[in-house]
C-alpha cells in the first residue's frame, strides 16, 4: 500500500507539471524564419518578440504561480516596485504606515530623496520599524519579519532590508513620521524583483538560447543571425530528448535523434553564454570575443 501510495503522489505532481507545447513552439521558431527572409525592410519586429518571449515562458516550463520547472529566481535585479508618499506632521507623534507591493521581491529600499520640489530640499522622517509580509518560493505559508529601525532618516539618505527567502508575493510595511517642527517629508519605499535564469540541465536549454538571441538580433533588425537562430531553435525542438519524454512534454518523435556534444557541463554552458552575447551590440560582442579567449587559455591549461 505503501508503494502504491507513493506512485499516486508523483502521478499527481507530474500531472500537476506545465505541459510545454515543443512542436508549436518549433512551428513558431519556422514562421519566423521565414517572416524574416520575406521581409524587404519592414520586418514586424514587435510582433516576433512577442512571440518569442511567449515560447521562452513555455520553454522554461511556466506554472500557474509564477515560478518555473526550468528556471529559477535568484537575487538579482530585474525590476522594481516603488511607491512614494508625502509623510506630514501630526501634533501626537503619530505613525503612518507605506505600503508597497511586488512579486518574487528579495530586498526593500527606503530612500527619502534628497529634494522634494525641485529646489526646496527634503526634510527628515523618522522610521520605527519595517514588517515585510511574504510567501516564499515553494510554499503557501506566510512569514513576517519585523525590523525595528527607530532611526531619524535624513534627506539622500537609503537603506535596504532583505528578505530571508525570495518572496512570491510580498508586502512590505514601512511605519514613519515627520517631525513636528520640520514640516513634512518624502519617502520612497521600493521593492526589488529577482531575476530569472534558465537552468543549464534543462531539455529545451539550447532553444531557450536561441530564442533570446532572436529577441536581440531583432533590436538590429539583424536578419542572418534571426534567421540561423530560428533554424537552430526549429532542428533542436524537433529532436526528441530523453528528459523532455520523461517529463510527458510534446514533442515531434519523428525527427531524428540528436548526439549530445562530447563538451563538461560548465563548458558548454560558458560556450552558450559567449554565443549570446555574439549576437548582441558591438559592445556585448567585445565581452563575448574576450570569455571566448579566457576559456580558450583555461582549456589549454587542463
Amino acid at each position: 500500500m505503501k508503494w502504491i501510495a507513493i506512485a499516486l503522489l508523483a502521478a499527481t505532481a507530474a500531472a500537476q507539471q506545465p505541459q510545454v507545447p515543443v512542436a508549436r513552439i518549433a512551428d513558431d521558431a519556422k514562421v519566423v524564419d521565414r517572416v524574416a527572409e520575406a521581409s524587404k525592410g519592414d520586418l514586424p519586429r514587435d510582433l516576433l518578440r512577442r512571440i518569442m518571449n511567449e515560447d521562452i515562458e513555455l520553454l522554461r516550463g511556466h506554472r500557474a504561480d509564477g515560478t518555473y520547472v526550468y528556471a529559477s529566481y535568484e537575487r538579482m535585479e530585474a525590476s522594481r516596485v516603488a511607491e512614494a508618499y508625502s509623510i506630514q506632521p501630526s501634533s501626537d507623534d503619530r505613525l503612518q504606515k507605506i505600503d508597497v507591493r511586488g512579486e518574487f521581491a528579495y530586498r526593500l529600499t527606503v530612500g527619502l530623496p534628497l529634494r522634494r520640489m525641485m529646489v526646496t530640499k527634503n526634510r527628515p522622517l523618522y522610521i520605527e520599524n519595517v514588517e515585510i509580509e511574504y510567501i516564499p518560493q515553494g510554499s503557501s505559508q506566510t512569514k513576517v519579519v519585523n525590523t525595528p529601525v527607530k532611526a531619524l532618516m535624513e534627506a539622500g539618505e537609503t537603506r535596504n532590508f532583505d528578505l530571508p527567502d525570495i518572496g512570491r508575493q510580498a508586502t512590505a510595511h514601512v511605519y514613519a513620521r515627520a517631525t513636528k517642527d520640520g514640516g513634512y517629508g518624502n519617502i520612497v519605499v521600493t521593492l526589488i524583483e529577482a531575476k530569472v535564469f534558465d537552468n543549464a540541465d534543462s531539455p529545451y536549454a539550447d532553444a531557450v538560447n536561441s530564442a533570446k538571441a532572436i529577441v536581440k538580433a531583432l533590436d538590429h533588425s539583424d536578419v542572418p543571425s534571426i534567421r540561423s537562430m530560428a533554424a537552430r531553435m526549429e532542428s533542436d525542438l524537433r529532436v526528441p530528448a530523453a528528459s523532455a519524454v520523461a517529463s510527458g512534454s510534446s514533442i515531434d518523435v519523428s525527427a531524428v535523434p540528436a548526439v549530445a556534444p562530447a563538451v563538461q557541463p560548465d563548458v558548454y554552458s560558458d560556450l552558450q553564454a559567449i554565443e549570446d552575447l555574439l549576437t548582441g551590440n558591438d559592445a556585448e560582442r567585445r565581452t563575448g570575443l574576450d570569455k571566448l579567449h579566457q576559456l580558450l587559455r583555461k582549456l589549454r591549461t587542463r
